[in-house]
């Protein structure tokens, strides 16, 4: 990076420190609030505030959409370190069979969902991808793949985060109302909720037991994000050639199956699979991690016009909404048929 660029991006690099740390001092002092959470509020504030929109739109914005894009790809490098195959195999066929599902099917309800709401293909492909799997970290990662804009990525991480903050406040109060043991609220969480902090969040409120199965069951959805943007990759690569072959013109430059980024997702895994790393490694990775992804997740909430979105994004969020009580509903029918 030239020193030219350097100073270009160091303005808003500088703001989402700030901001994140103030993220992370909100955690602190109210557990229940996830920070990568608070990144994304934090980031809507600072777009809409008179006092500092005009900054995130002008001078820190370079700093801002390169934290939103490539500390996003390198938390989601680190993300690999949390999933130890071991625990994910702990879980049993039945169970890995049944998380599967919930993803599949998750994924092809969101879709069909937002595109019965007349989202456009690239956002109901991302809303989709975000839900079912891993939340922005997902939404991240399948853009690559499938070269959608930086920006066309703002509303989809907009609606992860309203709906897993939704499901903070609400899914706790059903346990009572529909009898769920602490492994079977865990298991829910785990299967329903989009992002990882959040599902730590929402699991907490029931004891450690929860928590503790809440993250495996989201872990092993992680591990779906690898195959998932695979599958998005050779289908791209496969309409490049086909529009090529009915053009006959020259192959257009082709995105990989796999982004590098993905790849050292696997390696990560596969790292932490072996158990070569100490806790204190694992520890300070996942404390990096949460730095870049929160670093990244403020970059796009910087992005979004709250005016813009209440005039283009109200379908967005009806059909958020409804996806959002569809992967509940799945994630409950799969949580109960594990612990039966």
């Amino acid at each position: 990076m030239t020193h030219q660029n350097l100073t270009r991006i160091l303005p808003g690099l500088l703001t989402a420190v700030v901001a994140l740390a103030f993220a992370f001092a909100i955690h602190a002092a109210v557990p229940a609030l996830p920070a990568m959470t608070l990144a994304v509020v934090l980031g809507l504030l600072a777009a809409n505030l008179p006092g500092t929109a005009v900054w995130t739109a002008g001078r820190a914005r370079p700093g801002l959409d390169f934290a939103g894009k490539h500390l996003m790809r390198a938390g989601i490098v680190l993300l690999g370190l949390k999933v130890s195959l071991a625990d994910v195999l702990g879980l049993g066929w039945l169970a890995l069979l049944l998380i599967a599902g919930v993803v599949v099917a998750s994924f092809a309800g969101t879709y069909g969902i937002s595109r019965l709401f007349r989202l456009p293909a690239d956002t109901a492909l991302l809303v989709a991808t975000g839900f079912s799997i891993c939340g922005a970290s997902a939404i991240g990662a399948m853009a690559a793949v499938r070269r959608i804009s930086h920006r066309d990525t703002v509303l989809p991480v907009a609606l992860v985060t309203l709906c897993g903050t939704l499901a903070i406040g609400v899914l706790p109060l059903l346990v009572h109302p529909l009898q769920l043991g602490t492994e079977a609220f865990g298991a829910w969480i785990g299967a329903s909720v989009h992002d990882v902090g959040q599902v730590v969040a929402t699991a907490q409120t029931a004891g450690p037991a929860a928590l503790a199965l809440a993250v495996v069951v989201k872990l092993t959805r992680v591990i779906l994000l690898a195959p998932m943007v695979a599958i998005a990759g050779a289908e791209q690569r496969l309409r490049h050639r086909r529009e090529a072959g009915r053009t006959g013109g020259p192959t257009p430059g082709r995105p990989p199956i796999i982004p590098l980024f993905v790849a050292g997702f696997v390696a990560m895994v596969a790292l932490r699979s072996s158990g070569w790393l100490s806790a204190g490694w694992l520890e300070a990775a996942a404390g990096l991690q949460d730095v870049l992804l929160g670093a990244a997740l403020f970059g796009l909430g910087s992005a979004v016009r709250i005016r813009t979105l209440l005039h283009t994004g109200a379908r967005a969020v009806l059909a958020a909404l409804a996806a959002w009580v569809l992967i509940a509903v799945l994630g409950l029918a799969a949580a109960l048929l594990m612990v039966q």
